[in-house]
């Protein structure tokens, strides 16, 4: 559990296309094996430390001829943002996806010394 100091909690939220390539028949959609695709989201604010995402499919295309395999991550995530990482492998083929993501975390205050 993160624990959050009020009312210094922020929450940042969104919903990101990571992908789209059905049309111009892109690796997702014909290829095969381990693949990969990373989308970077920058918050609107940045947060004084770096924050809990949660993501979240929010439009799924896959084809259904093969099993459906994915991983959906929140990764590298920083005070400014962070990245949505889709991954599938074998011959599951993904036309399209799209993530929502939720931020939720500590924010910056005027009374906050530096202090080193």
């Amino acid at each position: 559990m993160k624990r959050l100091r009020n009312p210094r909690t922020g929450v940042d939220q969104g919903d990101a296309e990571v992908f789209s390539d059905f049309e111009d028949n892109g690796e997702m959609w014909t290829g095969s094996g381990p693949r990969e695709r990373r989308r970077a989201v920058s918050f609107s604010a940045a947060f004084a430390s770096p924050p809990s995402v949660q993501v979240s499919v929010s439009l799924w295309d896959m084809d259904t001829s093969a099993a459906i395999r994915a991983e959906l991550v929140a990764e590298n995530i920083t005070c400014e943002g962070f990245e949505i990482v889709f991954r599938t492998w074998a011959d599951s083929r993904a036309a399209r996806l799209r993530a929502g993501w939720l931020a939720i975390g500590d924010l910056p205050h005027a009374d906050d010394w530096d202090v080193d």
